[in-house]
């Protein structure tokens, strides 16, 4: 049923979370906390507030972090994502991760609702982002255009989500025929609404989790339980079986 669905579909809407990051072996916030981080709580590591207090600290910790993203690699959920938006008239990916491991297999114009993990802007306001070298670990580097500090480009603790990714996100999750969630346990808001919202729009809700507990259940929601990496090639080679790409794939 699934699998009929997403053939049908003229415009799927895609919300990956931490599951599918952890796949490719990055660990989530709390897990990163080990060693040296382990005796520091997230108000100490990713708030504004923590920021002001050991600039240093915080931009230490988000380079440990860099470092293990830049160690992984995309996983075969991500591939098929890819694959997926070649298959369809319309493809919005929207992701609560701040790696780049969609990127880096293949999509293109990602929304990203937390921000990214491998691009830092000034935390005075200067418009922009910067990728940072592998040689700024250390000491905070300035921005180039005012000379305050460069801050990780994440959404922290106690700050809202960037109102332009998620307005995209919300427009797309009501615009969508079909809405497919994948590795997220749909429970932190305000991204954990997008799904249901899209279901009350009409849509199909495709749940892709290895447990369901917590999720919603319905006539339109279809849970898929199992590992991204397995299921959701397994779900898009049987949509599409026989079918071309509808356009070259992002990838090439």
């Amino acid at each position: 049923m699934a699998a009929k669905a997403l053939r049908a579909a003229e415009h799927v809407c895609v919300l990956t979370g931490s599951g599918v990051s952890a796949e490719s072996g990055i660990p989530t916030f709390r897990e990163a906390q080990t060693g040296l981080w382990a005796q520091f709580s997230p108000q100490e590591l990713a708030t504004p507030e923590a920021f002001a207090a050991n600039p240093k600290r915080v931009w230490q910790w988000y380079a440990a972090r860099r470092a293990m993203v830049r160690a992984a690699a995309p996983n075969p959920a991500h591939a098929a994502l890819v694959t997926l938006a070649s298959r369809v008239a319309h493809c919005t990916l929207i992701t609560q991760n701040v790696d780049d491991l969609h990127e880096r297999a293949g999509s293109r114009d990602v929304v990203r609702l937390h921000g990214s993990l491998m691009h830092v802007r000034c935390s005075a306001g200067c418009p922009g982002a910067i990728q940072p070298t592998d040689e700024q670990h250390g000491d905070v580097p300035p921005c180039p255009s005012c000379g305050a500090l460069l801050r990780p480009d994440v959404v922290w603790f106690g700050e809202p989500l960037p109102m332009t990714p998620f307005e995209a996100a919300r427009n797309a999750a009501v615009a969508c025929d079909v809405f497919l969630s994948v590795g997220t346990s749909n429970v932190v808001e305000p991204a954990a609404s997008l799904p249901w919202t899209s279901a009350t729009h009409g849509a199909t809700v495709i749940v892709v989790n290895p447990t369901m507990d917590g999720q919603r259940t319905g006539p339109s929601i279809l849970p898929i339980e199992g590992p991204a990496g397995v299921m959701l090639p397994r779900l898009i080679a049987e949509a599409f079986a026989g079918r071309r790409p509808r356009r070259q794939s992002e990838s090439n």
